[in-house]
Formats: structure tokens, C-alpha cells, sequence
């Protein structure tokens, strides 16, 4: 059997403690030991929540001996604004809102996240003015999405 590596452990141990609609976004072990995990949840993810679990993650993570030395160092936290969607379940928790979605040739089109479906999401945007107005509906395939971002608007 091929020993499990950091990584691995790390995330075993991970799953073990996400509750609710906390899920996992994305979790990265640097070569100087820093992991960082970026989580996200349904309903919003505060920092409460990220410092409960890095807490109960750390300490289990030095009880196995992952890092003997205690040579490591662990950010638990949400993804930030200006990080692109990469999971399903982050496009159906951003529903409703403006998105910027990146076409894998570079092109981008803002609009408002309609639908999400398995293989590709819906967006809507206005060109033109007054009546010259012109509602756009696409559905944009997720093969041909290279990122997208949620915009917030202030």
C-alpha cells in the first residue's frame, strides 16, 4: 500500500470536520509545510467558523505527527472575492448574482447568473439602450469557461 501523503492526511482529517453546508474548495500543501484550505459554505461562511476548524484541525493535525518537528504552518479560510468559481456547488450558491464569466478563447461577458445545470450555466445581460435594448440569455457550456468571477458592486 503507497503511504498516504500530508496532503491526503490532511484532507482525511479535514472531512471529518466540516459540518453542515461547509465544503471543500480547494486545500494546497506548500514544500516549507504551509497549508492553506479555502472552504466555502451554502449559507456563508464566517470567521468563526474558519478559526473553529483550523483549532480542531491543528490540533489534530500535531496528535498524529504529521509534522514531528511541528513544522508547519496552516490558513484555514474562505476564498476571497476575486477568486473564480471552481466548484459546481459555488455556481449554485451564486445564483442571482452579476458574474464575469472568461471564455477559454479570452473573450468575457458580464451578466446575471440565471441557471447552473451539470455541463454549463446561464447568464443574462443588456446591450443597447432604451429601445434599442437587447436581452441576451446564453448558456455557456462549462467546457468553454475558462473562469468566472462573482463581481460585487458597490
Amino acid at each position: 500500500m503507497i503511504p498516504a501523503t500530508p496532503l491526503d492526511t490532511v484532507k482525511s482529517i479535514l472531512q471529518t470536520l466540516l459540518e453542515g453546508d461547509i465544503f471543500l474548495v480547494d486545500l494546497k500543501v506548500k514544500p516549507t509545510n504551509n497549508i492553506k484550505i479555502y472552504l466555502d459554505a451554502d449559507s456563508g461562511l464566517g470567521i468563526e467558523r474558519c478559526i473553529k476548524i483550523n483549532r480542531a484541525l491543528y490540533k489534530q493535525i500535531e496528535e498524529q505527527g504529521l509534522y514531528p518537528d511541528g513544522d508547519f504552518s496552516l490558513e484555514v479560510s474562505s476564498p476571497g472575492v476575486d477568486e473564480p468559481l471552481k466548484l459546481l456547488r459555488q455556481y449554485i450558491k451564486n445564483k442571482g448574482r452579476n458574474v464575469e464569466v472568461t471564455y477559454n478563447d479570452g473573450t468575457k461577458k458580464e451578466g446575471k447568473l440565471l441557471e447552473v445545470g451539470e455541463d454549463s450555466i446561464a447568464i443574462e445581460y443588456t446591450e443597447g439602450k432604451g429601445k434599442k435594448a437587447v436581452v441576451h440569455q446564453p448558456t455557456i457550456p462549462f467546457a468553454e469557461i475558462k473562469q468566472t468571477k462573482v463581481l460585487i458592486k458597490f
